[in-house]
Protein backbone atom coordinates (compact mmCIF):
# COMPACT_ATOMS: atom_id res chain seq x y z
CA UNK A 1 0.00 0.00 0.00
CA UNK A 2 1.17 3.49 -0.60
CA UNK A 3 -0.06 6.51 0.93
CA UNK A 4 0.38 9.95 -0.93
CA UNK A 5 -0.15 12.59 2.07
CA UNK A 6 -1.02 15.73 -0.60
CA UNK A 7 -0.30 18.98 0.89
CA UNK A 8 -3.27 21.07 1.65
CA UNK A 9 -3.20 24.03 -0.53
CA UNK A 10 -2.69 27.25 1.68
CA UNK A 11 -4.83 29.73 0.74
CA UNK A 12 -6.92 33.26 1.76
CA UNK A 13 -10.32 32.88 1.04
CA UNK A 14 -11.74 36.56 0.13
CA UNK A 15 -15.73 36.99 -0.20
CA UNK A 16 -17.46 40.43 -0.75
CA UNK A 17 -21.07 39.54 -0.08
CA UNK A 18 -22.50 43.10 -0.37
CA UNK A 19 -22.26 46.69 0.12
CA UNK A 20 -24.78 49.61 1.88
CA UNK A 21 -24.28 53.16 2.32
CA UNK A 22 -25.38 55.61 4.96
CA UNK A 23 -26.62 58.92 4.26
CA UNK A 24 -23.53 61.06 2.99
CA UNK A 25 -21.90 62.96 0.40
CA UNK A 26 -21.36 59.81 -1.54
CA UNK A 27 -25.31 59.22 -1.64
CA UNK A 28 -26.27 62.50 -2.84
CA UNK A 29 -23.34 62.46 -5.51
CA UNK A 30 -25.29 62.64 -8.65
CA UNK A 31 -21.71 61.10 -10.62
CA UNK A 32 -21.24 58.75 -8.36
CA UNK A 33 -23.67 56.11 -10.28
CA UNK A 34 -21.82 52.23 -10.32
CA UNK A 35 -19.27 50.98 -7.72
CA UNK A 36 -17.52 47.98 -7.91
CA UNK A 37 -14.89 46.44 -5.17
CA UNK A 38 -10.99 46.40 -5.15
CA UNK A 39 -9.17 44.13 -2.54
CA UNK A 40 -5.86 44.24 -2.15
CA UNK A 41 -3.10 42.61 -0.16
CA UNK A 42 -0.44 44.66 0.34
CA UNK A 43 1.17 45.57 -3.25
CA UNK A 44 0.92 42.16 -3.92
CA UNK A 45 -2.55 41.76 -5.46
CA UNK A 46 -5.43 43.45 -6.43
CA UNK A 47 -8.93 41.44 -7.14
CA UNK A 48 -12.25 43.66 -8.25
CA UNK A 49 -15.63 42.48 -8.62
CA UNK A 50 -16.42 41.77 -12.23
CA UNK A 51 -19.48 43.95 -12.26
CA UNK A 52 -20.42 47.67 -10.89
CA UNK A 53 -23.60 47.77 -9.44
CA UNK A 54 -25.55 51.37 -9.71
CA UNK A 55 -25.15 52.45 -6.11
CA UNK A 56 -27.73 51.61 -3.06
CA UNK A 57 -29.84 54.34 -1.98
CA UNK A 58 -31.10 54.35 1.25
CA UNK A 59 -30.63 51.42 3.54
CA UNK A 60 -30.42 48.86 0.28
CA UNK A 61 -28.09 47.16 -0.13
CA UNK A 62 -25.94 45.97 -3.06
CA UNK A 63 -24.84 42.50 -3.61
CA UNK A 64 -21.67 41.48 -5.43
CA UNK A 65 -21.43 37.86 -3.87
CA UNK A 66 -17.54 37.75 -5.64
CA UNK A 67 -15.32 35.26 -4.10
CA UNK A 68 -11.55 35.19 -4.66
CA UNK A 69 -8.65 33.25 -3.94
CA UNK A 70 -4.99 34.41 -2.91
CA UNK A 71 -2.84 31.23 -3.03
CA UNK A 72 0.00 31.29 -0.37
CA UNK A 73 0.96 27.76 -0.02
CA UNK A 74 5.07 27.28 -0.24
CA UNK A 75 5.66 26.86 -3.80
CA UNK A 76 5.69 29.69 -5.60
CA UNK A 77 4.17 32.18 -3.35
CA UNK A 78 7.21 33.20 -1.27
CA UNK A 79 6.60 36.99 -1.33
CA UNK A 80 3.35 36.48 -0.27
CA UNK A 81 4.51 34.08 2.76
CA UNK A 82 7.03 36.67 3.82
CA UNK A 83 4.63 39.28 3.98
CA UNK A 84 2.27 37.16 6.26
CA UNK A 85 5.02 36.47 8.37
CA UNK A 86 5.92 39.70 8.87
CA UNK A 87 2.60 40.60 10.20
CA UNK A 88 2.62 37.89 12.57
CA UNK A 89 6.27 38.64 13.57
CA UNK A 90 6.39 42.79 13.34
CA UNK A 91 4.06 44.22 16.37
CA UNK A 92 4.80 47.88 14.62
CA UNK A 93 3.65 46.36 11.44
CA UNK A 94 0.45 48.18 10.49
CA UNK A 95 -1.91 45.62 11.28
CA UNK A 96 -4.88 45.98 8.20
CA UNK A 97 -3.35 43.89 5.65
CA UNK A 98 -6.47 43.51 3.70
CA UNK A 99 -7.90 46.87 2.34
CA UNK A 100 -11.02 46.76 0.19
CA UNK A 101 -11.78 49.73 -1.61
CA UNK A 102 -15.26 51.02 -2.92
CA UNK A 103 -14.73 52.25 -6.44
CA UNK A 104 -16.81 54.63 -8.53
CA UNK A 105 -16.83 53.17 -11.89
CA UNK A 106 -18.02 56.43 -14.43
CA UNK A 107 -21.37 55.43 -16.36
CA UNK A 108 -20.78 54.47 -19.99
CA UNK A 109 -21.92 57.50 -21.60
CA UNK A 110 -18.91 59.13 -19.46
CA UNK A 111 -16.31 57.41 -19.90
CA UNK A 112 -13.75 60.38 -20.11
CA UNK A 113 -14.41 60.73 -16.06
CA UNK A 114 -11.80 58.63 -14.18
CA UNK A 115 -12.78 55.73 -11.43
CA UNK A 116 -12.45 57.21 -8.69
CA UNK A 117 -11.85 55.79 -4.80
CA UNK A 118 -14.67 56.84 -2.44
CA UNK A 119 -14.25 54.24 0.88
CA UNK A 120 -12.08 52.20 2.07
CA UNK A 121 -12.43 49.52 4.56
CA UNK A 122 -9.89 47.26 6.28
CA UNK A 123 -9.13 43.44 7.53
CA UNK A 124 -6.43 42.71 9.73
CA UNK A 125 -5.22 39.40 9.32
CA UNK A 126 -2.93 40.04 12.54
CA UNK A 127 -6.61 39.44 14.77
CA UNK A 128 -7.59 36.53 12.49
CA UNK A 129 -4.26 35.31 14.01
CA UNK A 130 -4.82 36.49 17.60
CA UNK A 131 -8.38 35.82 17.79
CA UNK A 132 -7.50 32.14 16.09
CA UNK A 133 -10.89 32.55 14.01
CA UNK A 134 -11.74 33.52 10.77
CA UNK A 135 -14.00 36.44 9.88
CA UNK A 136 -17.59 35.07 8.30
CA UNK A 137 -20.01 37.39 6.78
CA UNK A 138 -19.30 39.77 8.78
CA UNK A 139 -20.50 43.73 8.28
CA UNK A 140 -17.21 46.16 8.46
CA UNK A 141 -16.86 50.05 8.30
CA UNK A 142 -16.38 51.64 4.95
CA UNK A 143 -14.27 54.82 5.76
CA UNK A 144 -14.68 58.24 3.33
CA UNK A 145 -12.03 58.57 1.19
CA UNK A 146 -11.77 62.44 1.72
CA UNK A 147 -12.60 61.87 5.88
CA UNK A 148 -10.74 58.95 7.45
CA UNK A 149 -13.16 59.33 10.20
CA UNK A 150 -16.26 59.26 8.34
CA UNK A 151 -17.98 56.04 8.15
CA UNK A 152 -20.01 56.04 4.58
CA UNK A 153 -21.10 52.42 4.73
CA UNK A 154 -20.82 48.81 5.53
CA UNK A 155 -18.86 45.80 3.52
CA UNK A 156 -19.96 42.27 4.30
CA UNK A 157 -17.07 40.31 3.83
CA UNK A 158 -15.77 36.70 4.96
CA UNK A 159 -11.84 36.37 5.03
CA UNK A 160 -10.79 33.01 5.62
CA UNK A 161 -6.78 33.60 6.64
CA UNK A 162 -6.63 31.33 9.86
CA UNK A 163 -5.31 27.85 8.48
CA UNK A 164 -2.56 29.87 6.08
CA UNK A 165 -1.82 32.31 8.97
CA UNK A 166 -1.52 29.00 11.27
CA UNK A 167 1.57 27.21 8.79
CA UNK A 168 3.28 30.45 7.96
CA UNK A 169 3.71 30.84 12.28
CA UNK A 170 4.95 27.04 12.26
CA UNK A 171 7.18 28.46 9.60
CA UNK A 172 8.59 31.03 11.84
CA UNK A 173 9.07 29.04 14.86
CA UNK A 174 11.03 26.78 12.81
CA UNK A 175 13.35 28.73 10.89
Amino acid sequence: LCFVFKQEVEKIQIKITSLSLTESRITSDETIQQLFVECRLNNFLAEETPLSLPKPTGGQRIHYNYSTVINVDKGDNHAEREYLKSILLKPDLPAYSLKFTVVSDPPEDEQDLECEDIGFAYVSLKDIFQKQRDIIERDIDVFDSQDASAVIGKLTVTVEALHALRSVHEECKND
